[in-house]
């Protein structure tokens, strides 16, 4: 039973997958579009066709109607030995006239071989009674019997049959049909670019001033929702000055205090209490200056781009760290050696000084790295052989005052800034910082960053 109802809903669920729209917005409106586009086209050609049809249809009777009354009295007329002459000059394209009793048929008559006959009987009227018959065969034919003034047989010959399409209206269809997936397609694209555009500008957006706002241009629409979203940087821009002048605001008000209780702590008598009231004040002021640099670190696109040679750059913060005996390594020679990088470089600085201290902090050492990536990007690598992050913290970690260690110990734990601090200039340098478990145990951060120049 159960497999029964599985099988049941597998096969209901197929047609579902097989009906999925596109997941792009372009492709669905570019499907809806075409498609109702060709679909008022092959009914507009559906009704020109029916309408050509009907008209052919009647010209086809009336014409019938008139040259078989006509050729009918002709040939009634003539002397029977003169009759087959005249047979070949009163031969139409669809009927023509048979001397004789003609080919059996059967009486039975579809809809447009009794219009037909009805035709023939009007043209004849009750001087000449015949008989109509369907000849068997792969095409339509009907064969009218009727009897001359002399007794003589005669058979009206007729092979109903549209006039066919003239050869180059499947060309012209083919045409229409180009047009319509053309325009379709400008019609979407027209529509989208200045979503696409909007979208762009998020994902590149920078709140300094000093960038050029988005294009206030186009429809109403698009140049209103432009609009919005240039406000709305220029909101976020100024709520992050504000914040940034608060948390400086706050840190020269409390240099004073804090450098008094420093006074009048060293001023004090040497104690254990002594002690944990300096290193708490310490503590205190470190980590106002870490609040005050990941503030200022939003705005870290504000620092003019320099020219800088990458492998004498990361060359320099390496001997500075051996100089003070830390155990970070570099392989010579460097991968990038000799390539010119136009960034910001106190950002990138920070950014590789607060991954090297957090590997020398939790591995003891740090390996620094350097390839050069496509399109003219970069890749530095900062590994060490830690205790690593979990897997499922690797995102986290980049939060503001987010620590690992349960014990909150700031001597181990620090603010939980750096990291966040790290990931923000990254951003704007218009790179990347990427964290990852190395096997065998340790800790890999990726920073990825193109020249601004």
């Amino acid at each position: 039973m159960n497999v029964t109802a599985a099988s049941a809903a597998t096969t209901h669920a197929a047609p579902r997958r097989l009906l999925r729209m596109p997941r792009t917005l372009g492709a669905r409106l570019f499907l809806i579009l075409l498609a109702g586009l060709a679909l008022a086209h092959i009914l507009s050609f559906g009704v020109l066709f029916m309408e050509r049809y009907m008209a052919a249809r009647a010209v086809m009777l009336d014409t019938l109607e008139n040259d078989v009354a006509t050729s009918v009295a002709i040939l009634d007329r003539l002397p029977a030995a003169e009759r087959p002459e005249w047979i070949g000059p009163l031969q139409r394209g669809t009927y023509g006239y048979v001397i004789g009793e003609g080919m059996a048929g059967v009486p039975e008559l579809s809809p447009r071989a009794q219009q037909i006959a009805g035709k023939i009987r009007d043209a004849l009227g009750a001087r000449y009674p015949f008989t109509m018959e369907t000849v068997p065969g792969p095409r339509e034919h009907l064969q009218a019997h009727l009897k001359l003034s002399d007794g003589s047989a005669l058979a009206v010959d007729i092979k109903p049959a549209m006039k066919p399409l003239t050869q180059w209206l499947p060309y012209v269809l083919a045409a229409q049909l180009l047009v319509l997936v053309l325009c379709s397609w400008f019609a979407v694209r027209l529509a989208l670019r200045p979503l696409a555009d909007l979208a762009d500008a998020a994902d590149r957006l920078d709140l300094s001033k000093n960038a050029p706002p988005l294009q206030e241009d186009g429809p109403v629409e698009v140049a209103h929702a432009a609009t919005a979203f240039n406000a709305m940087r220029e909101r976020i821009s100024d709520y992050l000055q504000e914040r940034v002048q608060i948390l400086a605001a706050v840190s020269h008000d409390l240099q004073t205090p804090i450098t008094r209780m420093k006074l009048r702590a060293e001023m004090a008598e040497e104690s254990a209490g002594r002690d944990k009231l300096m290193h708490d004040l310490a503590e205190i002021e470190r980590l106002v200056q870490e609040g005050i640099a990941y503030a200022r670190s939003a705005h870290g696109s504000t620092e003019a781009p320099v020219r800088i040679d990458l492998a004498s750059f990361l060359e320099s913060m390496v001997f500075d760290y051996q100089d003070t005996g830390r155990d970070v390594a570099m392989p010579e020679p460097l991968p990038v050696s000799g390539l010119a990088l136009v960034t910001r470089s106190h950002a990138l600085r920070r950014i590789l000084t607060n991954l090297i201290d957090n590997a020398l902090k939790f591995g003891g050492s740090a390996e620094v790295e350097a390839h050069l990536l496509d399109g003219g990007r970069v890749a530095v690598f900062v590994r060490d052989r830690g205790p690593g992050i979990p897997a499922d913290q690797l995102d986290a970690v980049f939060q503001p005052f987010f620590r690992l260690e349960s014990s909150r110990n700031r001597g181990t734990g620090g603010t939980g800034l750096g990291l966040a601090i790290a990931q923000q200039l990254a951003e704007a340098l218009n790179g990347s910082l990427v964290l990852r478990n190395r096997e065998g145990g340790g800790l890999e951060a990726e920073l990825v960053v193109a020249s601004l120049g």
